[in-house]
């Protein structure tokens, strides 16, 4: 079954010209357009979506509060913001209110898809690159899964492995397992690095 699209954005263009590129794949549906935060609560409600793309600069509500709204009223329901920003701050509030990525509106076709596929599949994906500071990092965000998620916030706020095990019912094997997971993914050999690639890709 496609994956069934909402995309927000007040420019029609921008609408216009994702609904054209993404038209001809079977991988993906849009099911529906929207142009204001409001018109997209409304259609969410009577509508089966799947992934939301959100444009962060929206007439009623920005989309960085919709995404929070979306997320706390249709949890099943996953966002990946839609912006023509790159700044760290937009980033990093847009993935703590719950966006499974943020997509840069001049990406091409493959980038589009690879972004839905990822976060239909539970992870994230990133392609804004920070010029600053994260010269290392790498261009779009590993695919992590939900607990891996988990546990890479739990890190960040400093707690040992047993912790991070009693803190989600788990054996400490496991969330060994998964600090090493993470650390591969990551392309970086500890913690401490780990935290500092995590929190410039605003994942943390």
């Amino acid at each position: 079954m496609s994956v069934r699209i909402l995309i927000v954005d007040d420019h029609p263009m921008v609408l216009e010209g994702l609904k054209s590129l993404l038209a001809d794949n079977e991988e993906v549906t849009v099911v529906g357009t929207a142009s204001n935060a409001i018109d997209a609560i409304a259609f969410l409600k009577s509508n089966e979506v799947d992934i939301a793309f959100l444009d962060i600069n929206l007439p009623d509500i920005n989309g960085i509060d919709l995404c929070k709204k979306v997320k706390e009223q249709f949890p099943t329901v996953k966002t990946l913001a839609l912006s023509t920003f790159s700044e760290r701050a937009y980033v990093s509030r847009m993935i703590q209110n719950g966006a499974s990525g943020y997509l840069i509106k001049s990406s091409g076709k493959e980038e589009i898809l690879e972004a839905i596929r990822q976060v239909q599949l539970g992870g994230y994906f990133m392609n804004v690159n920070f010029d600053q500071n994260t010269a290392t990092a790498p261009k779009t965000v590993p695919f992590l899964t939900r607990r891996e998620k988990e546990v890479l916030v739990l890190i960040a706020e400093g707690m040992t492995n047993p912790q991070i095990a009693e803190q989600l019912f788990i054996s400490v094997t496991t969330v060994n397992s998964h600090r090493q997971n993470l650390l591969m993914k990551f392309e970086v050999s500890n913690t401490a690095s780990l935290i500092k690639l995590a929190a410039g890709l605003g994942l943390i």
